[in-house]
């Protein structure tokens, strides 16, 4: 195990529909990647999950929301494609602005838990 001077703090939202997690941050993670490789089996790669785990992902996703955060298009002459949807995208903001401000409020108390590592 190796060790690191600068303590990591890491938020981990997730919303629960039944038994499920509906919105949590490998699905977030799964969206941006999306974007960045403009496609479900690119972001697949990038993140290191195969390509049915994130489809699965995607899939159970766009049917937890009201509207899609991800649309494909079947390949064709030139080809298909992955969309992250407006949905998406303000699903991606929502989800980070929650991190950001949770962030900002417990920043006292996240001090005082690093202080308390040992060097």
């Amino acid at each position: 195990m190796t060790s690191s001077t600068t303590p990591r703090v890491q938020f981990r939202l997730r919303v629960y529909r039944d038994a499920g997690i509906a919105i949590g941050p490998g699905k977030i993670a799964l969206l941006e990647a999306i974007i960045e490789a403009g496609s479900i089996t690119a972001a697949a790669q990038q993140l290191g999950m195969s390509y049915r785990r994130a489809w699965l992902l995607v899939d159970e996703l766009n049917r937890s929301l009201r509207e899609p955060a991800v649309e494909s298009a079947a390949g064709g002459a030139r080809g298909g494609g992955t969309v992250v949807t407006n949905a998406g995208l303000e699903l991606i903001r929502c989800y980070r602005a929650i991190e950001a401000r949770a962030r900002a409020a417990a920043a006292d108390e996240i001090a005082t838990l690093t202080a308390m590592l040992a060097r």
